[in-house]
């Protein structure tokens, strides 16, 4: 029996070399999207800046705007200060040590009104502080008033008592005291000290001090019978009124 032989039997074999592999490497990330979302916080970062510098520049101009409009409609209005007069002062008691160191004792009541010329302004009175003095010197506890609110064209009354227990006063002034005495008239004052404010329709102005001092002569009358038990004082002039910032 024949044998067939196959055309490519005559050939040599290859012999098959494994090659190594070879690792293609992954292509590079592209950078833009991070870039973009940096670039769009960056971009909203600038926008809130911008609108929270708006916000508050704009608030800033709206107050100043109030404030100067407030201004101007109070230096339209010109306020004119209260006017104060001293209606009357009883004495109930008087004494005046003769020996050092020297002191006065005294009881009186006054009463005080004051008048609002405004037309448009209302006043508002803090609590104030209502003494006596002789020359100078306080004789007489401070007496405080309550606040009080004085509408347009409005007056109000006040009628503290003001007492003093052994007040000292200095030599001088029990010499001068002592001269008026046998005069028969002391001059006193009659002093008024605190704040105000003035209020135009629902604005209301920071605070001003006020000062008022009222004259008023004190006649004693017959003092050889030991000093009279009620005196009665009498206004020597319209109150002086100082308003300050």
């Amino acid at each position: 029996m024949e044998m067939i032989m196959h055309p490519f039997d005559n050939f040599p074999q290859l012999e098959i070399i494994s090659l190594p592999s070879i690792r293609i490497p992954s292509p590079p990330r592209n950078p833009l999207p991070a870039m973009s979302e940096k670039i769009a916080n960056v971009n909203n970062g600038c926008i809130r800046s911008r609108k929270l510098k708006w916000f508050v520049w704009g608030t800033g101009g709206l107050i100043v705007f109030i404030g100067l409009l407030v201004f101007v409609v109070f230096l339209v209005l010109h306020p004119s200060k209260p006017s104060f007069n001293l209606e009357d002062v009883t004495v109930y008691q008087f004494n005046v040590s003769k020996v050092p160191p020297y002191a006065i004792t005294i009881i009186m009541q006054v009463t005080l009104s004051s008048r609002n010329p405004n037309s448009r302004i209302g006043v508002e009175y803090q609590p104030l502080h209502v003494y006596a003095t002789y020359r100078d010197q306080q004789i007489t506890m401070a007496y405080l008033l309550p606040p009080t609110y004085q509408g347009h064209k409005e007056p109000v009354v006040w009628s503290p008592p003001l007492t003093g227990y052994d007040m000292p006063i200095s030599p001088y002034s029990q010499q001068s005291l002592d001269q008026d005495w046998h005069a028969g008239v002391i001059l006193m004052n009659i002093k008024l000290q605190g704040d105000v404010k003035w209020k135009v329709g629902t604005w209301i102005s920071p605070e001003y001090h006020l000062y008022v001092h009222c004259p008023a002569n004190i006649r004693f009358g017959d003092l050889n019978n030991g000093g009279p038990n009620l005196i009665k004082g009498q206004p020597v002039d319209h109150c002086d009124v100082e308003i300050a910032s």
